[in-house]
């Protein structure tokens, strides 16, 4: 069987690990380094970028389906729908500022009626600092 399994010379070769695998990632390292050459976004692209530009998207998508669970459990559904991310967005501060002019096809809107939509309170109960009838 010429030319099939490990010849006698390489007796120590090694599988080789993809950059992901080494980062301990799960985005592909490889991929967003062909993305940042092709894009033209410099002459040259060093070694270190692709993996940390991998390692902060992972995170941010992390915290979006963190987040996005967490309401869909809120709203007792087993499936993440785009209502969830956006809600998981909206009530998070940076994230919100993160993505404040970005629009999710079918996430809605947060649920919010104006103070002065609501009906007044009528004045069974002790009154409070500031609340004159004049």
């Amino acid at each position: 069987m010429a030319g099939r399994g490990k010849s006698l010379g390489s007796a120590t070769a090694k599988k080789s690990a993809s950059r992901s695998s080494k980062a301990g990632l799960q985005f592909p390292v490889g991929r967003i380094a062909r993305f940042l050459k092709h894009g033209k976004y410099a002459e040259r692209v060093g070694a270190g970028a692709p993996v940390y530009l991998a390692a902060v998207l992972e995170y941010l998508a992390a915290e979006v389906l963190e987040l996005a669970g967490n309401a869909a459990r809120d709203n007792k559904k087993n499936r993440i729908v785009p209502r969830h991310i956006q809600l998981a967005i909206r009530n998070d501060e940076e994230l919100s500022k993160l993505l404040g002019s970005v629009t999710i096809a079918n996430g809605g809107v947060l649920p919010n009626i104006h103070n002065m939509l609501l009906p007044k309170r009528t004045g069974s109960g002790p009154k409070g600092p500031g609340d004159d009838d004049n």
